[in-house]
């Protein structure tokens, strides 16, 4: 008779929940036995629902597949209501059909799965472009303009021209037949790998920012107004990469000007 570490074991090979295998094993009355069946079965379920979700994530995809075109790119941007920092978009195709587990609105994802999967989407991509408009582009344009720049700047960097686009919220300025998706980055999939490589981007520039700047805590918040960076801005003033029309910053340069 086996052994249970043997039969865990075994349960690590096992794809199909029809295995004959589950079957006999679950003859066996041995507790340790049933309970690692009842695991498997979990996770099999699990597994289910996630490509439940996937396909889901898929169907403004799925659309235009059946119309013939599979060169989609999903277009998001990160970085909209931070005190600090650059606006950064994001443009991604991926091959038709791609699924990418647990793949979903980057604001959904714990951080730590962040890096993982993206790395996942730049291998299996077939193009990936970035676009980044910084502070001052943002204070002279407004940050809707700005989103919009950063977002063309991505598009017109991917290394295949799309045959439509997908964009989180968004109506951008080209002749490319588009589709703005409330909640794209919830809604489908290729929106949701732009909306991750848009934040993994962007959190690596505010990491970098941080050695830079130092007292604002920006590898921490990503430039958000959290209490340390209200901290630092009252402490060491503005950085060059604040965005002088966003408050409180506005309030704190005039008053200094009024001072002066």
């Amino acid at each position: 008779m086996a052994t249970i570490k043997e039969i865990k074991a075994l349960l690590e090979t096992i794809t199909d929940k029809d295995d004959p295998r589950l079957q006999e094993l679950a003859q066996d009355v041995r507790a340790g036995v049933q309970n690692l069946l009842q695991k498997k079965y979990k996770d099999f379920l699990a597994e289910e629902a996630e490509d439940a979700r996937l396909e889901h994530m898929l169907s403004y995809e799925k659309k235009l597949y059946e119309e013939g075109i599979e060169l989609i790119a999903g277009i998001d941007e990160v970085g909209r209501g931070p005190l600090a920092g650059p606006v950064v978009a994001a443009a991604v195709i991926l091959p038709k059909g791609c699924k990418i587990r647990f793949l979903n609105d980057s604001k959904k994802i714990p951080k730590s799965k962040h890096q993982t999967i993206y790395e996942e989407i730049m291998d299996k991509a077939i193009a990936v472009g970035i676009g980044i408009k910084d502070s001052q582009v943002i204070d002279q344009v407004n940050i809707y303009e700005a989103t919009k720049l950063a977002m063309l700047e991505a598009l017109g960097k991917l290394s295949q021209t799309p045959q439509h686009l997908l964009i989180d919220a968004m109506i951008l300025d080209t002749a490319i037949p588009q589709t703005s998706i409330i909640k794209g980055d919830a809604n489908s999939l290729s929106i949701a790998a732009a909306s991750i490589v848009a934040k993994v981007t962007r959190d690596r520039l505010m990491t970098e920012f941080d050695v830079v700047y130092p007292g604002y805590d920006f590898a921490q918040n990503a430039g958000y107004g959290t209490a340390k960076h209200l901290d630092g801005l009252h402490e060491n003033g503005v950085t060059p990469i604040h965005r002088k029309s966003f408050e409180p910053i506005k309030s704190m340069l005039e008053n200094r000007g009024k001072q002066g």
